[in-house]
């Protein structure tokens, strides 16, 4: 990424809303600290290889239970908008021979977060990398989000949270297990 650029770009786009960073105070350096957010942490999710992430993870395992990792703090950055949404997240898995340990659970949800994406893309990118790297029976990420472009502007739904659910499963027996899983969550 090109900070400068980016900086440079933030400030122009300022000034095209008739506020002058070289005059108002309060907007110094807004440019390069809205810059410095957006690659250090807002978009890092971009230089995660998930795959590796996961198979490195990975412990062999013969256990036969359901893991789950409930409420996971979430934030993303609606790629709309470029506003922020700030939830939670569940995500859970029915082993097959491998598990992960409960940290890599949380650095998968949170490479998949930390992009300019829509909350559905990260239950799905977690949910599709998970079930590529361990073949489980299943896997299923419910989120639950409040995105303040919904919030602070068009229909101002204040407190109103998005809900998605995103399922994998290796049959239509295992998908219903996922599904109650999702569901049963709250």
């Amino acid at each position: 990424m090109d900070r400068k650029a980016a900086a440079r770009a933030i400030d122009e786009f300022l000034l095209a809303l008739g506020r002058d960073p070289a005059r108002e105070p309060e907007l110094r350096g807004t440019g390069a600290r809205v810059a410095e957010a957006f690659a250090t942490e807002l978009c890092q999710g971009y230089d995660v290889d998930v795959l590796a992430l996961l198979r490195d993870a990975s412990i062999p395992s013969e256990a036969s239970g359901v893991v789950a990792l409930r409420d996971v703090a979430l934030a993303t950055t609606c790629p709309h908008h470029l506003m922020p949404g700030i939830g939670t997240a569940t995500i859970g898995y029915a082993p097959k021979g491998a598990i992960l340990g409960v940290g890599a659970l949380a650095r998968l949800l949170e490479a998949f977060a930390r992009r300019l994406t829509l909350q559905e893309a990260i239950g799905d990118g977690a949910v599709t990398a998970l079930a590529s790297a361990l073949r489980p029976r299943w896997v299923a990420c419910r989120i639950e989000m409040t995105h303040t472009c919904m919030a602070a502007r068009g229909e101002r739904l204040h407190g109103a949270r998005l809900v998605t659910f995103a399922v994998h499963a290796e049959d239509e027996a295992a998908r219903a297990e996922a599904t109650a899983f999702v569901r049963s969550e709250r």
